[in-house]
């Protein structure tokens, strides 16, 4: 088990005191078997009123609403959690699933829902590509996800893209270069072209030994994936590392799309000049 301390802050600059809308938060880590939250706080500066709610995923979700003008918004997350995943996990998958293709049952095709279908338009080259690491019929589930799952890292190059908003499954393969949020995206989208229930996670990478893809210092926010097996539930990859399994992940939000899972997001009224800045700060250290 390792007890880890998160700081995340999020700063917003002006050119003038604006009114601040309201302001949707995804900070809280989300707890699971693999880790287990001790603590969070949030503080705003301007002060405002926080009202927690948990979405239809079950995330941790803050509005804050804010009563006065400022030049400056400041996000602080603070948070302790102690994670305890296993480096090299065993996964117990259903006989049913063990060779794919499978059938899920008719309970978990009707909960799964959208969570199996494609969100990005595809003309058919995502789904050709996807096929492509399929080596036989039938084949091994898990050696198939693990094939697609290092797939995306080799043909795609990370690059920490700075833009907002995530590419298109196609404009990834394309340009073969994307974000961890891209690389996560693009997995999901060709697991449910196969017809796999899958969805995004947000949350943070701890890399201690300053090795991993994605990762600034001993830690940063990052993006990955599930995938729902039967008899082994959700299945971790993170195709921006080529790895399985959550060890060195904390989750914050799982959703559909990776836009339901933006850590930080609202709105201003003010001159269309007067925004100047945003920046962001992660630390993910061992205590």
């Amino acid at each position: 088990m390792v007890d880890l301390h998160i700081w995340h802050r999020t700063l917003y600059r002006y050119r003038h005191p604006v009114s601040l809308g309201p302001h949707r938060l995804m900070l809280r880590p989300r707890e699971n078997r693999d880790v287990r939250l001790v603590n969070s706080n949030v503080a705003l500066s301007p002060d405002a009123r926080l009202s927690w709610a948990n979405d239809v995923f079950g995330n941790a979700v803050a509005i804050a609403t804010f009563s006065q003008l400022s030049d400056t918004l400041v996000v602080d997350s603070i948070a302790q959690v102690e994670l305890s995943a296993a480096a090299y996990p065993v996964f117990d998958i259903a006989a049913s699933a063990a060779s794919y293709p499978f059938r899920y049952s008719d309970d978990e095709w009707a909960d799964l829902g959208l969570l199996t279908v494609q969100q990005y338009p595809d003309n058919g080259g995502l789904r050709a590509w996807a096929r492509s690491f399929v080596a036989g019929n039938p084949t091994d589930t898990l050696s198939l996800l693990q094939d697609l799952n290092t797939g995306v890292a080799q043909n795609i190059v990370y690059w920490a893209r700075e833009d907002e908003g995530t590419q298109s499954p196609s404009q990834t393969l394309s340009s073969a270069q994307g974000s961890c949020r891209d690389l996560a995206t693009l997995f999901v989208e060709a697991v449910r072209s196969l017809g796999f229930g899958a969805r995004i996670v947000s949350g943070y990478l701890h890399d201690p030994s300053r090795t991993l893809v994605g990762s600034a210092d001993a830690g940063s926010t990052h993006a990955w994936a599930e995938v729902y097996v039967p008899g082994a539930g959700w299945i971790t990859f993170d195709p921006t590392n080529r790895s399985m399994g959550s060890a060195n992940l904390i989750p914050v939000a799982v959703a559909r799309d990776i836009r339901q899972a933006m850590p930080v997001a609202g709105s201003f009224f003010g001159a269309t000049n007067a925004f100047l800045s945003m920046s962001v700060e992660v630390s993910v250290t061992s205590r």
